[in-house]
């Protein structure tokens, strides 16, 4: 089954409401940028709990995204603590493109959202090698940022529709030639621009969930090809899958496993964004348990080489998960009129799988 709302509220509540409300937090370390920190606690938090920060989308919103997003019910289940950060500028959109927010330590949106990490794991116990970065559109580019100016906090990412690192990057918030998938590299010029970000860093880097679907027009398509070969080359593994399966998790979703490390769902007729896949994340991050080919929460070593010999591919056939899924995929205006950025405003559509 599958509804589609339109909603023009950013905030639209979905059936399950969490049990507690967001909190927001000041003062919590260096935020060049004045990024906001608001904070999801469940009533009964796990021992040595995880850590899940969850981006909004551009004119989103940390409540918008606590609301169109089960990060705060599946907290609840498992007792996990979520970070929503809110973008500060009057568009709502992160900071992807400028050198600051590019490099380790060096300010931009990253190094406020690398201190509310910081703050998390040093005020609410929150265990380090379980810290996970996830987000929609901008979210989902501000998550592959935080992969690569700040490896050394991140245990795994899950980004829908995003860009590589660094595609983005200039003077300008906005990139028409990235965002229109015309920035094409090979994977060792996409890994060296990622590897660049933070000198020296020879640590454990996180592994990488990507979503995109085949017919978005705000972020090309074609920016899917361009992350799976930036992170494969960052993460030493090949760019030739691993494991390639059909319908998994859901009907005309395609995963591409490349090692452990490196997963890739294509959503074919999917446009702007793949709807959020909670459960599935959750799984693979080793927060539940679950068929994903991974469960561990353990980060693979840094390499700056790809492997020169595939490893064996393999095909096969999985039915849909079954679980119910809620998200939201986002249509500016300029899907509708001649794009003429920045953009202020969206319709959010509020979508349920079952």
């Amino acid at each position: 089954m599958f509804i589609s709302v339109l909603n023009l509220l950013a905030g639209a509540a979905v059936a399950f409401a969490a049990q507690n409300q967001l909190q927001q937090v000041t003062n919590f370390g260096t935020n060049p940028n004045n990024v906001g920190m608001y904070v999801y606690k469940p009533s009964r938090i796990a021992s040595s709990p995880a850590l899940v920060v969850a981006i909004h989308y551009c004119t989103g919103s940390a409540q918008a995204y606590f609301s169109g997003t089960q990060y705060a019910n599946k907290a609840d289940q498992l007792g996990f603590i979520v970070i929503y950060p809110d973008a500060p500028r009057s568009g709502k959109c992160f900071d992807v493109h400028s050198a600051e927010t590019l490099k380790h330590n060096a300010g931009g949106d990253s190094q406020g959202i690398a201190s509310m990490i910081k703050y998390a794991i040093n005020n609410y116990g929150v265990n380090p090698n379980k810290v996970f970065v996830t987000g929609s559109s901008s979210g989902a580019m501000m998550t592959n940022v935080m992969a690569g100016s700040y490896p050394d906090l991140i245990t795994a990412t899950s980004s829908y529709n995003g860009v590589p690192f660094g595609c983005f990057a200039g003077s300008s918030e906005w990139n028409s030639q990235c965002a229109n998938g015309q920035i094409i590299k090979t994977a060792s010029q996409w890994g060296d621009i990622a590897r660049a970000a933070y000198p020296g860093y020879s640590g454990p880097r996180p592994k990488m969930m990507i979503w995109d679907g085949t017919e978005d027009t705000l972020l090309n398509y074609k920016n899917y090809a361009e992350m799976i070969k930036q992170w494969t080359n960052v993460l030493g593994v090949s760019q030739t899958p691993t494991s390639t399966s059909t319908n998994n998790p859901q009907s005309g979703y395609t995963k591409t496993m490349y090692g452990n490390v490196v997963i890739g769902y294509s959503a074919q007729g999917v446009g702007h964004t793949v709807p959020v896949h909670e459960d599935v994340e959750l799984a693979w991050w080793g927060v539940t348990g679950g068929n994903t080919g991974s469960t561990s929460s353990t980060r693979p070593p840094t390499s700056s080489t790809s492997t020169t010999r595939p490893p064996t591919s393999t095909t096969s056939t999985a039915n849909g998960a079954g679980q119910t899924l809620y998200g939201q995929y986002v249509v500016p205006p300029s899907a509708l009129l001649p794009y003429s950025p920045p953009f202020n405003s969206y319709f959010l559509f509020t979508t349920v799988y079952s």
